[in-house]
């Protein structure tokens, strides 16, 4: 008896099949003679000695069956087998599913309830990273925006002048460009923390918050030399267009460098957005995480690009519902009453920035670990079309004892 539950092999006496398949069975010897009940004359005929009898007729197949040859699921077959699938005959099986997601290409509802399916099942590492990683980067942007933002200050009483223009357009994009790298620098560190977290997820063992610290450790040096590299890259996709109108002195050319550098953003974000991930699993060095990344995009830089943007605008409503509660009681706690609002000046207090940035934190830790776990499943999905990575993860899975996947 095969040792697999609901599995039987064929052949084996389990199924009902004999070593000679549906020959019947010999009518019962006495003393090496015949015995004395015989089939009705006419029916049987007694074999002449030294002359084999014919073979019983080979039993007929059911209506509805084909061939043997034709890749149809033969007859008794047991139920269960990989011959076999919901609906007809001769399919694939369907895909293990140990973990979060099934052991084959995933679609975008899979990939999506993959990363939610992670947070709710391993959510003390998973939340508890993303809290740490969303307060650390909120109390950054806090002094920065307590810093910017006096000049946005409405002034009712005269026209401001160049200086003050110029001001608040340099501190506006001061402002928006420390949100933006901020961002993305959350955005790569959960995903590599959290990348061995999605790992056990995928193959259906549990998490610790200590044994994910334990498989970062010995990472941290070249995690810390990717993410320089990577928000340097970011950093000059983002400079280069318009540095050529801020040398010359000509806003108008600064400006037409804008959609260049937007376009240069999206192509370097998705082309190396799975290199923390593939550094964390694969535990190689920089620059192989970065080509492994550019390499698993290539060909399918749209799909990426288009699943990381919907992830992103579903995380964005999200956590604006998540953060206006604490926006609308930061404004009516805000000094200066209704003068205040409308001038500008009660979102520049400490009142107003602290209750929003506390709102800021409980949003990006919910859903931070949604975006970086839909980069990883990305990350595990490309290599399942390209590099058949579901047989490495379906004998990993099946094997006693933990630890992430690696690559191979």
């Amino acid at each position: 008896m095969n040792d697999s539950p609901g599995w039987a092999t064929p052949g084996s006496p389990s199924d009902g099949q004999g070593a000679e398949g549906d020959r019947p069975a010999a009518p019962p010897a006495a003393d090496g003679k015949w015995s004395a009940t015989q089939p009705p004359p006419g029916q049987w005929s007694s074999p002449a000695e030294g002359v084999t009898p014919p073979a019983a007729p080979a039993p007929q197949q059911p209506t509805g069956w084909g061939s043997y040859g034709s890749g149809q699921q033969q007859p008794g077959t047991p139920h269960g087998s990989p011959y076999a699938h919901p609906g007809g005959w001769g399919g694939p099986p369907p895909a293990a599913k140990p973990g979060v997601i099934p052991l084959r290409p995933l679609g975008l509802g899979e990939i999506l309830d993959g990363a939610v399916s992670t947070l709710r099942g391993h959510w003390r590492p998973v939340l508890s990273v993303s809290l740490v990683v969303a307060a650390l980067s909120q109390i950054a942007l806090l002094f920065v925006q307590r810093a910017t933002m006096g000049s946005a200050v409405i002034t009712t009483d005269r026209t401001p002048s160049a200086a003050e223009t110029s001001k608040l357009l340099g501190d506006t994009a001061l402002l928006y460009g420390a949100e933006y790298y901020l961002e993305i620098l959350g955005l790569f560190l959960v995903t590599a923390l959290l990348a061995p977290v999605v790992s056990h997820a995928v193959l259906g063992r549990p998490s610790t918050l200590s044994a994910t610290l334990r498989a970062v450790r010995p990472l941290a040096p070249r995690l810390a030399g990717l993410i320089a590299l990577l928000l340097l890259g970011a950093l000059a996709a983002a400079v280069l267009p318009v540095l050529p109108g801020i040398l010359a002195g000509s806003a108008p050319l600064a400006v037409l460098g804008v959609p260049v550098a937007m376009v240069l953003l999206a192509w370097f974000y998705v082309t190396f957005v799975l290199a923390p991930p593939a550094l964390m699993l694969e535990r190689g060095s920089v620059t192989d995480a970065l080509k492994r990344s550019a390499k698993l995009v290539r060909g399918s830089w749209w799909r990426v690009f288009g699943i990381s943007l919907l992830t992103w605008l579903l995380r964005a409503i999200t956590s604006a519902i998540i953060v206006m509660p604490f926006a609308a009681v930061a404004l009516f706690l805000a000094p200066g009453g209704l003068g205040s609002l409308l001038d500008g000046s009660a979102t520049t207090g400490w009142t107003f920035l602290i209750i929003t940035a506390i709102g800021s934190v409980v949003g990006a830790t919910v859903t931070l670990p949604m975006q970086t776990g839909v980069t990883t499943l990305l990350y595990v999905d490309q290599r399942i079309r390209r590099e058949a990575l579901d047989l490495e993860l379906a004998r990993a899975a099946g094997q006693d004892g933990g630890g992430p996947v690696t690559g191979g």
